[in-house]
């Protein structure tokens, strides 16, 4: 049966319903399904909040004895494996329903192309690849950390008519409007981890939570790049560790030696597995390259070699070494920190709920592939130009969103990373949006 407009109507209409839990299932993908009988849909649902149950088994039920001989629009292929639920192709097959239209095929090695096939088998019809690239788009982060072991990575910068994205030495400047910055909450409630630089940390003192009314409890985890532990005690990040997870990346330099092997940092960990909240244990460790490989800290480093890791984490990823930033190396933060100071430091954040993560902060080619072990499949890079430059220089964006504000700065400004000009090659502009006086330019890079 060919794909009619009726399909593209349904199938757009399920991806819509895939995104209402995006960053709220987990490690499992926020699917949408749709059951249409005659042209009427008798069943809907998306993917439950935590991740199951899946999206088909609920909208099946909704359905009931209306799903026989009916069309079933799902946005990804329907699972065969057994996992803590079923499969769901084994569901569709039950009910009884005659024809499975489906968006995307799943990459994960358990399912692709055998949802499929157990279809085919039972006699149902099956039509893969309707709206696929917006099928694509909505499912990015499962996609991205399914086929590059690291989590889908949103770079979103808000600059000025003159090329600025704050003003040194004032904490936080506004710098687009309240629609603007509406839609950046929306962003961050359907991302699983924000993610800033220690600089933008103390001089900003974000909160970094989301602040719409009623979607407070969406807020992301929050990672600050802190090689030193120089994150400030009294900061709004630590004060509220408790209620919404922050995880400071600290330097492997600064792990304690006493540690045991049960907290060595992942780097030395050849199956590693992340400890955090939101682990899929049957996720494995980042395949290939160097993460098993801890540095022999006695032996010699280039000036071009960073802290000595290297892992290549999929398509645009910078073949070279990324070195720490400029006045962020370990023990410059606060004047240095002698070895018991710091572990006074680790102590009193760990004691507020902090969650300290051994993993070298300026290689993101190693710290990606950590944190999708922990089940963060996106993530939103919001604070500081060099942590922007360091995820540029790396390859390691996956999506650019640029906001563009007719407020001028001036004076002391901070320049901006990256404005419409300059681009990076591989990004293709994929719209423009207009939030009150702000313009809002989205690119993006082919998965």
């Amino acid at each position: 049966m060919s794909i009619t407009p009726h399909d593209e109507r349904f199938m757009a209409a399920a991806i819509r319903l895939s995104r209402w839990h995006l960053g709220r299932t987990a490690t499992n993908p926020s699917v949408g399904c749709l059951i249409v009988r005659d042209g009427v849909i008798v069943g809907r649902a998306v993917t439950a909040l935590g991740g199951r149950p899946h999206a088909e088994t609920q909208a099946l039920a909704e359905a009931g004895a209306l799903a026989r001989g009916a069309t079933a629009y799902v946005t990804l292929e329907p699972c065969s494996h057994h996992g803590k639920t079923p499969p769901c192709s084994e569901a569709l097959i039950a009910y009884g329903v005659a024809r499975v239209v489906i968006s995307v095929a799943d990459p994960d090695p358990r399912v692709s192309g055998r949802g499929i096939a157990m279809l085919r088998e039972a006699g149902i019809e099956v039509d893969a690849g309707v709206l696929e690239a917006e099928g694509r788009h909505s499912l990015a982060a499962y996609l991205t950390r399914q086929t590059k072991n690291r989590p889908c990575v949103t770079l979103k910068l808000a600059v000025s008519a003159d090329g600025m994205i704050g003003r040194a030495g004032e904490g936080q400047v506004a710098i687009t409007g309240p629609e603007a910055r509406a839609q950046v909450q929306a962003l961050r409630a359907e991302t699983d981890a924000i993610l800033v630089g220690i600089g933008t940390a103390i001089t900003d003192d974000p909160l970094l939570t989301v602040r719409t009314p009623g979607l407070e409890s969406q807020s992301p985890i929050r990672i600050v790049l802190d090689p030193s532990l120089a994150l400030p005690l009294t900061s709004k990040l630590v004060a509220t560790a408790r209620q919404v997870p922050v995880i400071v990346v600290a330097s492997e330099e600064v792990w304690p030696l006493s540690a045991d092997a049960e907290s060595l940092p992942p780097s030395a960990l050849p199956d590693y597995r992340g400890r955090a909240t939101g682990l899929d244990p049957s996720f494995g460790p980042p395949a290939g390259g160097e993460i098993g490989k801890r540095r022999d800290p006695n032996s010699p480093v280039s000036d071009d070699d960073g802290f000595g890791l290297r892992q290549d984490v999929g398509q645009g990823a910078n073949p070279d070494p990324i070195s720490p930033l400029v006045g962020e190396m370990p023990g410059r933060a606060e004047g240095g920190a002698a070895s018991a100071d710091l572990d006074s430091r680790r102590a009193a954040l760990e004691a507020a709920g902090v969650e300290v993560l051994y993993c070298n902060p300026y290689h993101p080619e190693v710290l990606l592939p950590a944190l999708a072990t922990r089940g963060i499949s996106s993530l939103l890079v919001e604070g500081g130009a060099k942590t922007a430059r360091l995820f540029l220089k790396a390859g390691l964006v996956d999506r650019i969103q640029l906001y563009q504000a007719p407020v001028v700065i001036g004076e002391g400004g901070i320049e901006s990373p990256l404005d419409a000009t300059d681009i990076p090659s591989g990004f293709a502009h994929t719209g423009t949006l207009m939030f009150g006086d702000d313009r809002l330019d989205e690119y993006e890079r082919g998965l």
